[in-house]
């Protein structure tokens, strides 16, 4: 059980690239098993239809009784989505591909791009205790997507160490400009991390040295590196510091997710 001792506002960060591939969901799982292994309290909030976030933390489809479409459309209460991982101090509310059709859905909705802000909000999150919510954003600048930078404190982005990475990024701060104007003036950057980083591939060193020099200090000081067993723990189940404690990759994560750790504390004190 989680602990219930205190009952501060956790801080919530949206983990979002509009492209694909890079490493979101696989940041997100690993990022929140990491700051749950450093005794935090961790809720990732699975919203990308594909399920991805809670096929990886052991979510079978057929034990998602419900889900974030449920939390978002259909008025469920926090304390019924909310499910347990094998990771302790870990738990979320899972997603499936019922989730797809909710932009449709939002639409006609008043409140359409504010519904996982109150949701995240309601009374009954106090009695999980938690310390951070991650919200595993859709690969996409959706309905869904705003829901979340509107209910987050701020976005942590994934940027791939490959070629154009850096111009789909764009794209992504202009929606955030926006959401700042309409529906949530105090979101800001997290950070920028790199991910799939080889050291030995020039054009990894090239990307950072570009992110580095147009973005600073938003960038990261740890990349997470191109690592097989990373790559393999999502067809078990499990995040990369369970299946392989030791790898590079859970090492990576971890430093990660004390970066975040030491940023939140710095804008706390």
């Amino acid at each position: 059980m989680p602990d219930t001792s205190h009952a501060k506002s956790p801080k919530i960060i949206a983990v979002a690239n509009q492209k694909g591939g890079v490493g979101k969901t696989t940041t997100a799982i690993n990022l929140a098993a990491a700051l749950a292994e450093s005794s935090q309290n961790v809720l990732v909030i699975d919203l990308d239809p594909q399920g991805n976030a809670s096929t990886g933390l052991g979510i079978e489809v057929e034990d998602r009784k419900y889900t974030t479409y449920d939390l978002l459309l259909d008025d469920v209460d926090l304390s019924s989505v909310v499910m347990p991982t094998v990771t302790p101090g870990l738990m979320i509310v899972p997603a499936t591909v019922d989730l797809s059709s909710a932009d449709m859905e939002l639409i006609s909705n008043e409140k359409r791009s504010f519904l996982l802000h109150d949701a995240l909000r309601q009374p009954a999150i106090d009695a999980f205790g938690l310390d951070y919510i991650l919200i595993d954003c859709p690969p996409s600048l959706n309905l869904l997507t705003v829901n979340a930078m509107i209910a987050a404190h701020s976005v942590l982005v994934p940027l791939q160490s490959e070629f154009f990475a850096l111009e789909g990024l764009s794209q992504l701060m202009l929606t955030i400009r926006e959401v700042r104007q309409s529906g949530n003036k105090d979101l800001r950057i997290e950070g920028i991390v790199l991910t799939m980083y080889d050291r030995r591939n020039n054009l990894s060193l090239q990307v950072e040295q570009d992110a580095r020099d147009n973005l600073g200090e938003l960038v990261f000081s740890t990349r997470i590196p191109r690592n097989v067993r990373v790559s393999e723990a999502p067809s078990f189940a499990m995040p990369v510091l369970t299946y392989d404690t030791g790898s590079k990759g859970a090492q990576a994560y971890r430093a990660l997710a004390q970066e975040v750790l030491t940023r939140n504390t710095k804008t706390a004190a």
